[in-house]
């Protein structure tokens, strides 16, 4: 019998939480296709992922007083993003996965994100360092009900607000150990969370522009316990379609002169993006894509907002202007518009980094799986964000693995034996 794979979840009932737990669960079944799931492709296929319908699933969720199948009620009924006929078909799944789900934390997240709760948080009661511990206490007892050997922490949690400057206990393993004991401030619960999953033993998943892994005792913290992890802000629409076009302008010499991005979005991320903080660190990623591909020039004019529309609900549009100069100093213009639904383009690609980093963890890959990038707005480790650039090294990725097969599988079943 295969073995299982813990999926443990930061938002475990949060839109993109829940299209992907349904799209897991639908597609195992045979009730919907492999349709937007990169690791579906042929090209991925060497690998030997693990199956979908081996996926056992929790997490942490900050908002109470809902349960998984009104999550996926509240998705069928507003923007319509699951059928009714398949949330019926999933309503046992749903009751079961309610049972792995743990009350979460929003440590240094702002306001905005707080007011989600509803009621108590984790930090109301507890120091950063109780805070830890009760993450580490509700992985370790997922992984023991479900005999599970291998939990993936994914994070999917709202974005948190930007700083500037990171507080001084990042930057060491050390230093942020002696700041949990002493209950320093500056803590998000975002690198807790990651924190939290390594010192559990399990690989990590940031989807999400708040710095998870993403700082040098966390990176430290990785490597010393072996497991791989990536991040962070999963590419899903507007930033997509940016580092695919990017590298056109620069391919045929021409110069952009401005690139404006305007984004509208309406469910509960756009909700959070309203606050300046938090939105903040969502743009910022964003901009930094097109600088990198195009050259970080004075005359080169970039800038994204995100502005929250209600009416919209889970449907994302974008509309982005770009003006360039051509031959003999012509000047042109391109626009274009982007309409996608936020948590469907999102969801696929959580299964897909879930089984790419699990594979790289069977394979004893340690730190930053720098071949997910293409995954990625800010993708950690990573060369180029030129999309192009990204899906080759992955496929690289891909080949180099499919190459030695054999001689891996020969080693797999030698330690399991």
């Amino acid at each position: 019998m295969a073995e299982a794979l813990g999926v443990w979840i930061v938002g475990a009932r949060g839109a993109v939480s829940t299209c992907a737990i349904s799209g897991a669960r639908a597609v195992a079944r045979g009730l919907a296709a492999a349709t937007g799931l990169v690791t579906g492709l042929s090209d991925l296929e060497p690998l030997g992922l693990v199956g979908l319908g081996q996926l056992v699933f929790g997490g942490h969720e900050l908002r109470s007083g809902i349960t998984l199948l009104q999550a996926a009620e509240e998705l069928r009924d507003g923007p319509g993003l699951l059928s009714a006929a398949l949330v019926g078909a999933l309503k046992e799944d749903y009751a079961e996965i309610d049972r792995d789900i743990r009350p979460a934390t929003a440590l240094g997240c702002g306001e905005t994100i707080r007011r989600l709760a509803q009621g108590s948080k984790l930090e109301d009661a507890l120091t950063a360092k109780l805070i830890v511990e009760q993450l580490k206490a509700d992985i370790t007892d997922f992984k023991r009900r479900h005999e599970l050997r291998r939990v993936v922490v994914v994070n999917l949690a709202s974005t948190e607000p930007y700083h500037e400057t990171l507080p001084a206990c990042y930057q060491s393993l050390k230093a942020f150990r002696k700041a949990l004991d002493n209950g320093a401030e500056g803590l998000t619960a975002g690198v807790l969370y990651a924190y939290g999953a390594l010192e559990s033993g399990c690989a990590c998943v940031n989807f999400t522009p708040s710095l998870g892994a993403d700082v040098p005792a966390l990176l430290e913290l990785a490597v010393e316990r072996g497991l791989p992890h990536c991040g962070k802000d999963g590419k899903t629409g507007e930033t997509l379609v940016k580092t695919v076009l990017a590298p056109m302008f620069a391919a045929r010499n021409l110069k952009v002169l401005s690139w404006e991005g305007y984004n509208m979005l309406g469910n509960r991320d756009g909700a959070i993006l309203d606050d300046p903080a938090n939105n903040a660190a969502k743009t910022r990623g964003k901009d930094k894509a097109l600088r990198e591909i195009l050259g970080d020039t004075p005359e080169l004019h970039t800038r994204v907002r995100i502005d929250y529309c209600p009416s919209l609900d889970d449907w994302k549009t974008a509309w982005d202007f770009v003006h360039f100069q051509g031959f003999l100093g012509t000047k042109m213009i391109m626009q274009f518009i982007w309409q996608g639904c936020d948590s469907m383009l999102a969801a696929p690609l959580v299964l897909d980094l879930v089984r790419l980093t699990d594979y790289a963890w069977r394979c004893g890959e340690t730190g930053v799986l720098k071949h997910t990038a293409c995954f990625f707005k800010n993708p950690m480790g990573a060369e180029t964000h030129d999309f192009w650039r990204q899906w080759e090294a992955l496929k690289q990725y891909v080949q180099a693995h499919a190459a030695c097969a054999p001689q891996r599988q020969k080693h797999t079943k030698a330690r399991r034996a």
